[in-house]
């Protein structure tokens, strides 16, 4: 099982902003792009996952018990920060950091 389906710390510490085309029928949408009731317009040009900017970030997307079983539910069209986001990036570790959780 990948790291990332049994951590999803990322997914409860970060804001996720994007343009709208990766929105559901937009131009450069992946897949079946992010579904718009999911995200909430920030300028015209970004839209942010909801949930991502609370006060305790969790992204709407996200199934699942952090640290023990997750999954994202839009995977397949979720936008491109989260397609881009790695686990040798040291925002990973600080990810994990805030939620308690040892580094890779």
């Amino acid at each position: 099982m990948n790291v990332c389906q049994t951590c999803g710390a990322c997914c409860a510490s970060f804001r996720v902003d994007f343009h709208p085309a990766e929105l559901a029928g937009g131009a450069f949408a992946w897949g079946p792009g992010v579904p718009r009731e999911m995200t909430v317009t920030v300028t015209p040009a970004i839209v942010r996952m909801g949930g991502t900017d609370a006060t305790e970030p969790r992204c709407v997307a996200l199934a699942g018990e952090i640290g023990k079983s997750v999954n994202c539910t839009i995977y397949d069209g979720r936008p491109s920060p989260c397609r881009e986001f790695d686990t040798e990036h040291a925002a990973c570790n600080r990810a994990r950091q805030r939620c308690g959780f040892m580094p890779l």
